[in-house]
């Protein structure tokens, strides 16, 4: 299926200098800062009045985000992605390029189809954030995808396999194979299965792997010569270069599968995180209050409804603002009558 009607060149784009393009880019992702200052927002305008170049790569960027505004998109995905990515950072700056090329670069975005952004909207097998799924393959293998999971399908005669772009999945293998080896992808390495049950999850610069049926053979990528074999009840995290500690399997990682996220003593910051991958709402708390622990069952589907939980249990103060480029942003606070 065809995935090209999304971008139409414009003479609007023609002509605007790279670094033009991607100073339109990061007053793109400035202006989704809250609370926006109202100094940027005059030194944004007053850019804009500079040079005529660019106002055209801004009203480029708006001519697009318009048309794609509640779509899946490689663009929307990779704004998302660059505006929760921290200044200053080589990844940061390198999603700034390929959103300056994806916006007004014309024809030469084309050459981007290999990039994650443009993997993950043209995936055999996707969620969206706060989605889930279920599904049987040909071979009988179930599988469950978490929220804003990717994946492609490989099966041939010679393997079965799964590449995870992006997100999580539960794993649990078929036995019509036919003797096919049964193996997910990742940007790490692989995980083999071996007549098994097992999750994988796909992070920055590491991949998760529990096990809680058979055994998973993990192969990091640059390190074809050290092989570990996780068995039930394990998990390990492992990099390109080789493969972390191996320690107790974490039930609580799978509850996800229920709707629910289990906190056992865990910091806000990182429970917000784990959180905000089920919303398109940012959720943030003041780092004098990121270190408080929780602990209980929280469901993914309803962040408004934990969000108050929280404030009323921790006697914090929840804020919602409004993000300037649309969306929510939920930050929690120590509350005023804490002092």
């Amino acid at each position: 299926m065809a995935h090209s009607s999304w971008y139409q060149p414009t003479a609007d784009a023609a002509g605007v200098p790279p670094q033009v393009a991607e100073r339109a880019v990061e007053w793109l992702l400035e202006l989704q800062t809250q609370p926006l200052a109202p100094a940027t927002l005059e030194a944004w305008e007053a850019w804009r009045r500079a040079h005529p170049d660019h106002e055209r790569a801004w009203r480029r960027i708006e001519s697009v985000r318009g048309r794609l505004q509640g779509l899946a998109s490689p663009v929307n995905a990779a704004i998302a992605q660059a505006a929760l990515t921290p200044a200053p950072s080589g990844n940061r700056r390198q999603a700034i390029k390929t959103l300056a090329l994806l916006v007004v670069g014309g024809s030469v975005a084309w050459g981007l189809s290999r990039t994650e952004p443009w993997q993950q909207w043209r995936a055999d097998l996707r969620t969206g954030i706060g989605q889930q799924r279920r599904l049987v393959l040909e071979d009988g293998s179930q599988l469950a995808l978490n929220t804003d999971t990717t994946v492609n399908l490989a099966f041939s005669a010679e393997e079965r396999r799964l590449r995870l772009i992006s997100g999580e999945l539960l794993v649990t293998t078929g036995k019509a194979g036919g003797g096919r080896p049964f193996l997910v992808e990742t940007a790490q390495g692989l995980a083999y299965a071996l007549g098994t049950r097992y999750a994988v999850r796909q992070r920055e610069g590491r991949t998760e792997v529990s096990v809680w049926e058979g055994a998973v053979r993990l192969v990091p990528r640059q390190a074809a010569q050290e092989v570990l074999v996780l068995q039930a009840g394990q998990q390990a995290a492992f990099s390109a270069q080789g493969v972390g500690d191996v320690t107790t399997a974490d039930e609580t990682r799978m509850a996800w599968t229920d709707g629910v996220i289990v906190a056992r003593g865990m910091r806000l910051d990182a429970f917000l995180a784990e959180l905000g991958r089920y919303t398109t709402d940012r959720l943030n708390c003041a780092p004098s209050v990121g270190g408080v622990r929780i602990s209980g069952s929280y469901p993914v589907a309803d962040s408004d409804a934990v969000i108050a939980t929280l404030a009323a249990a921790l006697g914090l103060q929840a804020q919602l603002r409004q993000r300037f480029w649309g969306g929510r942003q939920w930050y929690l606070a120590p509350s005023p009558d804490a002092f």
